[in-house]
């Protein structure tokens, strides 16, 4: 019985690490990131407060009666702004001794006098609180799951213009008061408008799960809320490749997983080999890592030493002698990517096929030969795309059916390298020159890239600048208003319906 009950909770520890999927891909975000996301987002703090709306406001106090609407921001100063995170899922915006400005339309009645004008306010002293909760949405998507907001006004001030602006000094208490009440509890509502609807429809610019070309998309999924300290933002993507043709099929994770311990740049990308492997592997699945030369596209050079080297073959094939060559290289298994401190490599195992293709005849191999190449890989970011460049390191060819036909192809191991590094390896570079976007919102680039290899992943540390402003890329995708969204209707002008 004792041993039974101890049975769960020796398997305790490899269950956890079962749930616990290591990411392909981790960013993180530090304290000096945050600071230029706090410099962006208090421009945009700033026009959501000159823009918000603020209700019409009536009451009655004994024989005075007041109307007030049209109430405008003319001016607004964040003197006192910070940024922070707080651990465990949250970031603290706070902003204190603020001050706002306001003008709006007065209808007042006292007995039997009746006034309209404007007035003007301001509002010191004021500080806002927010709480913004991060989390994953079902999506697998970044979201502010949440808004905490609190907002205070310390002073308000009126001042009246107009026939009875001395008569309404003494009564300005009231509507001050009441100016000071809606103003207050109008302040957090427009934050969470802004960080619930707006800021999560810039969220939604960054890449979940899109198309990298016309063979492969990519899996930018979170596989868990953000892990946030007092100094760092992690994030833990998927960063898995897929075939289009097979969107749903998988593949185990079982890499290294990236740690990044650095925090003096202001972002940092983490890669682990299933990242690269992953897409090498959509690529294998797509049936594309392969290349087909034939005729005039193979080079001259080399399409004579072949015809040396099978010369008894094609001698034998009296009618055929003068048919072109075709050479087709195949990739035989997904090729394997290896990251160590001193670079980076991809192995890759192939056969390649040569035959002499007869007009009107079916195709007659001369050989076909396995071979087995390593690359090396320099990787690099531009803007967003992530990037490779591959360059063939070792080269090797041997027959598939004897060790005798391997010697006898030695002669062909330093054409066919020159074959590999003049007319395959430009064609595959052209195919990775596009790269594949990193989960950043639109309008945020990287900038000073420095890419360190690791032993299983890389990183790249890089600071951060938005090529577009929040607001901009906030107005491309803002929901379009509804019929409940519009505005005050415009106040009585009748004294009687005060």
């Amino acid at each position: 019985m004792a041993a039974g009950s101890c049975l769960p909770l020796l398997l305790l520890p490899w269950l956890v690490m079962a749930s616990h999927s290591p990411p392909g891909c981790k960013i993180r975000i530090t304290s000096k990131g945050l600071d230029l996301v706090e410099q962006e987002g208090l421009r945009f703090v700033e026009q959501e407060l000159q823009n918000m709306t603020v209700s019409d406001l009536h009451g009655k106090e004994g024989q005075f009666h007041y109307n007030i609407s049209q109430v405008k921001v003319t001016d607004l100063q964040l003197a006192h702004s910070n940024l922070h995170f707080q651990p465990q899922q949250h970031l603290f915006f706070n902003i204190r001794n603020a001050s706002i400005s306001l003008r709006f339309r007065r209808q007042l009645l006292y007995w039997f006098f009746y006034d309209i004008g404007s007035i003007n306010a301001s509002a010191d002293g004021v500080r806002i609180h927010t709480v913004l909760q991060l989390a994953k949405d079902e999506a697998g998507r970044l979201k502010i799951s949440n808004v905490t907001c609190n907002a205070s006004i310390a002073r308000m001030h009126a001042g009246f213009s107009g026939t009875l602006g001395k008569v309404y000094e003494f009564l300005s208490t009231f509507i001050v008061t009441a100016m000071r009440f809606l103003l207050s509890q109008q302040i957090c509502p427009s934050l969470e408008h802004a960080s619930l609807v707006l800021l999560n429809s810039l969220l939604d610019t960054v890449p979940v799960r899109n198309y990298v070309d016309e063979h492969i998309g990519i899996d930018y999924s979170l596989l868990r809320d953000p892990v946030i300290s007092t100094d760092t933002l992690d994030l833990d993507f998927k960063g898995m490749f897929f075939p289009r043709a097979r969107e749903n099929q998988k593949l185990e994770n079982h890499a290294v997983e990236p740690v990044i311990k650095e925090t003096e740049r202001m972002v940092y990308v983490a890669f682990s080999e299933y990242f690269f492997d992953s897409a090498m592997h959509a690529y294998f699945q797509a049936g594309v890592l392969a290349i087909e030369l034939q005729g005039e596209k193979v080079p001259k050079d080399l399409d004579v030493l072949l015809r040396a080297t099978f010369f008894g073959a094609i001698f034998m094939l009296s009618p055929a002698v003068d048919a072109p060559l075709r050479l087709v290289l195949q990739v035989s298994a997904p090729p394997r990517c290896t990251i160590k401190p001193s670079g980076t490599s991809v192995s890759v195992s192939a056969f390649l096929n040569i035959s002499l293709v007869p007009q009107g005849q079916p195709p007659v191999q001369l050989s076909s030969m396995a071979m087995e190449t390593k690359l090396s890989a320099k990787v690099f970011l531009r803007g967003k795309a992530l990037r490779m460049q591959l360059d063939l390191r070792r080269f090797r060819i041997y027959s598939k059916q004897s060790a005798l036909e391997s010697l006898a192809l030695f002669s062909l191991q330093a054409p066919l390298k020159t074959l590999l590094q003049l007319t395959i390896m430009p064609i595959i570079n052209e195919r990775t020159k596009k790269g594949v976007q990193i989960p950043l919102p639109e309008g945020m680039d990287f900038t000073k890239e420095v890419v360190t290899n690791h032993a299983g992943f890389l990183t790249v540390g890089a600071d951060l600048h938005f090529s577009k402003g929040l607001r901009e890329v906030i107005e491309k995708y803002r929901p379009a208003p509804t019929a409940s969204s519009a505005g005050p209707a415009e106040p009585s002008m009748d004294p009687h319906q005060l």
